[in-house]
């Protein structure tokens, strides 16, 4: 994995702050930090083995998320000739460069949270 040269185009105050916030609505949804993750993890996955690696998403929402997430440059959507032909979902280079970003997420994750009890004593 290279360092990107491309760069993608948001709206931004010019605030310092502002490159976070923007990150943050690139990947921020719930499900796209999971199948950047699983796509890091596994590499390039067809829908159905993508759906059996996140688990629990419906296939209305993996197909939402994998629109945006294509939509945003994240991702490439490939149709492989085989019999039957089948889609294949890959990180674009931009994707591939947020590993240390979902790797330090999950670092975190590790050192600072712990299930709760019940769902009302949730922070999420």
């Amino acid at each position: 994995m290279g360092e990107s040269t491309q760069q993608l185009k948001v709206w931004c105050t010019g605030e310092d702050w502002c490159p976070i916030t923007s990150t943050a609505t690139l990947i921020g949804r719930k499900w796209h930090t999971v199948v950047i993750h699983r796509l890091l993890a596994n590499g390039p996955l067809g829908f159905n083995a993508l759906k059996e690696e996140v688990g629990g998403i419906s296939s209305k929402v993996l197909s939402d998320v994998l629109e945006d997430l294509e939509q945003k440059q994240l991702i490439d959507r490939e149709i492989v000739n085989e019999k039957p032909v089948r889609v294949e979902y890959s990180l674009t280079d931009i994707g591939e460069s947020l590993e240390p970003v979902i790797q330090e997420m999950a670092h975190w994750g590790e050192a600072h949270l712990t299930a709760a009890p019940d769902e009302e004593s949730s922070v999420a």
